[in-house]
């Protein structure tokens, strides 16, 4: 079916707002924000989602289309020619003076985003009709353009990027909170003594949705030396925080040939990299997030990218926060994991800016990650930021074979498991490291929202998936 001229000829809302000069003749098409008329003029605020602002569409008394502009209300979707003319209101540069109105979807009073403010939890509730507002319009144009900043980083820089498995038979973090993937007859599974019959299922093996691709990750850069992924990931955890889903994305890079130190320095340069790629490209979107969600989120996001990031042991960290004098919720003493309450203390207070904590207890890190010579601790590092805390998680990796075989029986990992993990360890191995990035936490930093079901387009949280 040919395609109408008015189609062909559609400009974007951002385009006409931006122009310089008069398109003359246009024809535009989206949603409306708002509708008010009278008897002798209709006004429109028409949102195609490329931009926070709407373009007015003003309707006059002696048009053909003034009838049809009266009666529409507030989510209709319609498609309007007319003459870009400049505006004589303040706020906008430039509005249209529409002829012609084509009514693609009206809406009825029962349409819940009316004119009112509502707050996130109610809108929540609607995740279907949510990207139409101002705020979250502007979240998942910000999410888009961040999710670009991420390749542009590593393919600029020469790594290669993974899609490693989502359907996995390793738990990669050993903490057991993994979704089941099985064909088998949950009421009646075929049963080996007093065990599931595993072997009976579709993969012949216990698989489920994958909580990390790091591991897979590793075999790559084994061969490409500097590799990432960047997809989804799973955890089973009954947790209903604002920071906890249970489907999220996770970026993760793998470096070989590289320690500890290295990896602090590339998870720098990425994070700087990509809060200066947020206020360059996001600009318009995050003074929206700045004047009404979170005031100073522009000045801290510009501080970050200015100041340098400042490194200290988990030992050091333990002691500074022993000698504050602060009253913590939960003691602090070497060997514990440290709480948000810990991390947003060391960065906000102590040194005011980004930091990261290495070497911690080897007891509370990962199989994976590197002994270090005392014994006690291991390779490990974290960036703590202001108002969040833990952004990025990461090690060097263990790549010696026997010190990672009695590492994974310490943790009761049973090798075997894992002897497709083990052979780049015996055959080729080399140092290596990487991190990890959850995007949604990334996102939330740099918008100010302050719950993680705010950023992802449908969350996925438990007893959540209707959308």
């Amino acid at each position: 079916m040919k395609k109408t001229d008015w189609r062909q000829n559609r400009c974007r809302v951002k385009a006409l707002l931006q122009a310089e000069e008069s398109h003359g003749e246009v024809f535009v098409q989206g949603w409306l924000r708002t509708v008010r008329s009278s008897k002798g003029v209709a006004f429109l605020a028409l949102n195609d989602g490329s931009c926070l602002d709407s373009l007015q569409i003003v309707v006059g008394s002696d048009s053909e289309a003034f009838e049809v502009a009266s009666r529409l209300g507030t989510g209709s979707c319609v498609g309007v020619r007319g003459q870009m003319v400049a505006s004589p209101g303040a706020g906008q540069s430039w509005e249209v003076q529409g002829d012609e109105i084509l009514v693609y979807g009206d809406v009825d009073e029962s349409f819940p985003l009316q004119k009112k403010r509502h707050g996130f939890e109610f809108l929540r509730t609607i995740a279907h009709l949510r990207p139409r507002t101002n705020a979250y319009g502007a979240v998942f144009r910000v999410r888009s353009r961040i999710s670009h900043a991420v390749h542009t980083f590593f393919q600029e820089r020469g790594f290669v990027h993974v899609h490693t498995p989502i359907i996995t038979s390793n738990d990669c973090e050993g903490a057991g909170e993994m979704f089941r993937v099985t064909t088998l007859d949950p009421e009646n599974p075929p049963m080996a003594d007093t065990r599931i019959a595993w072997h009976d299922d579709f993969f012949g093996t216990k698989t489920g949705l994958t909580v990390s691709g790091q591991l897979q990750a590793e075999l790559f850069a084994m061969a490409f030396t500097d590799v990432y992924t960047f997809g989804p990931t799973f955890r089973a955890e009954n947790s209903n925080t604002s920071r906890h889903a249970s489907e999220f994305w996770m970026i993760e890079p793998e470096i070989a040939f590289a320690d500890l130190a290295d990896n602090c320095q590339l998870a720098e340069d990425f994070f700087r990299f990509m809060v200066a790629y947020a206020l360059e490209h996001c600009r318009e979107d995050l003074e929206f997030f700045n004047q009404f969600i979170d005031k100073g989120l522009i000045e801290r996001l510009e501080r970050v990218v200015g100041t340098d990031f400042q490194t200290m042991t988990y030992t050091e960290a333990v002691e500074r926060l022993q000698q504050s004098g602060q009253a913590f919720e939960f003691p602090v003493e070497w060997g514990c994991d440290l709480q948000s309450e810990h991390e947003r203390y060391l960065t906000e207070k102590i040194v005011d800016g980004p930091l990261f904590v290495t070497d911690y207890p080897k007891g509370i890190k990962a199989f994976y990650m590197r002994n270090n010579d005392d014994g006690r601790t291991v390779a490990a590092m974290d960036l703590l930021v202001p108002k969040v805390g833990e952004i990025i998680g990461g090690s060097q990796r263990e790549e010696r074979l026997e010190v990672l075989e009695q590492k994974m029986k310490d943790f009761d990992i049973h090798p075997e498991s894992l002897d497709w993990y083990l052979d780049t360890r015996r055959w080729g191995s080399c140092p290596h490291a990487g991190f990890g990035l959850g995007f949604e936490r990334f996102l939330m930093y740099i918008t100010g929202m302050e719950n993680v079901r705010d950023v992802i387009p449908f969350p996925r949280t438990p007893g959540n998936a209707r959308f």
